[in-house]
């Protein structure tokens, strides 16, 4: 997720309970406490491994993994960061970073993607953004809150 959310930039809503997946449905999960710092990143690595100008993260306390798969993990950084994916359909849908105590998902991966709570509060590595894509604008507060 590459960002480290803090008390103010955590979500008001509770969202018990959301669901989601791959596109196959191999992968399907659900999620446990509020959305956490819901944001988009640029950085070279979600580029690659999204095939788009950016991907949109939100963390979760718990992701129970409730499909017939689980993902497939790569290490994008040794020991401390990697991405989770469907082998077989190739879906991006979790990431796990050693300084984050939360789950991140790929937003788009959830079942339900309309809450206030998922609008992005902050885009990480904006300067490495396309130029004629908008940037998310900085705030300190989640728009749910």
């Amino acid at each position: 997720m590459n960002a480290t959310p803090t008390a103010d930039t955590q979500g008001a809503e509770e969202a018990e309970g959301r669901t989601g997946g791959c596109l196959c449905g191999r992968i399907r999960f659900t999620t446990r406490g509020p959305a956490v710092f819901a944001h988009t990143c640029a950085c070279e690595h979600c580029q690659k491994l999204g095939g788009t100008p950016l991907m949109w993260w939100v963390g979760f306390e718990t992701v129970t993994w409730t499909g017939e798969s689980e993902p497939t993990w790569y290490e994008t950084f040794e020991g401390e960061a990697k991405r989770g994916f469907c082998p077989t359909c190739g879906s991006r849908v979790a990431a796990i970073d050693s300084n984050i105590p939360e789950i991140g998902i790929n937003v788009t991966a959830l079942d339900d993607t309309s809450g206030t709570d998922l609008v992005p509060i902050h885009a990480s590595f904006h300067e490495n953004a396309v130029r004629w894509l908008h940037a998310v604008p900085e705030t300190e507060h989640n728009a749910a809150g």
